[in-house]
């Protein structure tokens, strides 16, 4: 285990910490896991808070002005001390270090579901069901808006991946049609 990767678990040892001991873990759990995907999904975002020329505060303002009328202030917190302490390039990883730790407290496992539109809950538990069914596992969820994915699925456990996209129905028929 690297350096970094120690980092990145001692960071998600102690936001589940934190976030339990306050008493809002899913919450916060759910708040972190949705601004690391915007993070992972907007590069001028995660430019501004991996910047190491703008000062620490200007960067936590950032944080400030995206989450505060948003989000629990936990989660706030939290996102502003890994900017403080630069770690927002490692916030994703964090954040699904997390996830991972508070589905296994809950004796799950965790799924990132990739989908090109949010789904609600009735659509999250048949997701989940389906999922928990395909792998002897309880599965806890976290829906990732991606809409590259164009329709259907994308699910990720661990390192099985199981994909239902329209994307990758299009490819196999494209690939399947050159061969014909």
């Amino acid at each position: 285990m690297t350096e970094r990767d120690t980092a990145v678990r001692g960071y998600a040892e102690a936001f589940f910490a934190v976030a339990e001991a306050e008493g809002v873990l899913d919450k916060v759990e759910d708040e972190l896991f949705a601004f690391g995907t915007a993070i992972e999904q907007n590069p001028a975002l995660r430019e501004a808070l991996n910047d190491a020329s703008l000062p620490a505060e200007s960067r936590k303002a950032v944080v400030r002005d995206l989450l505060s009328e948003r989000a629990h202030p936990t989660t706030v917190a939290l996102v502003g001390f890994a900017v403080d302490a630069g770690r927002a390039k490692d916030l994703g990883r964090i954040v699904e270090l997390m996830a991972r730790l508070a589905a296994e407290r809950r004796n799950a496992a965790l799924a990132e579901v990739r989908s090109a539109v949010p789904l609600d809950d009735a659509q999250r538990a048949r997701v989940a069901e389906a999922l928990s069914r395909a792998t002897g596992r309880t599965i806890e969820i976290k829906v990732v808006v991606d809409p590259t994915v164009v329709g259907g699925l994308v699910a990720r456990v661990g390192d099985e991946v199981f994909d239902g996209s329209v994307a990758t129905r299009l490819d196999d028929a494209k690939q399947h049609l050159g061969s014909v």
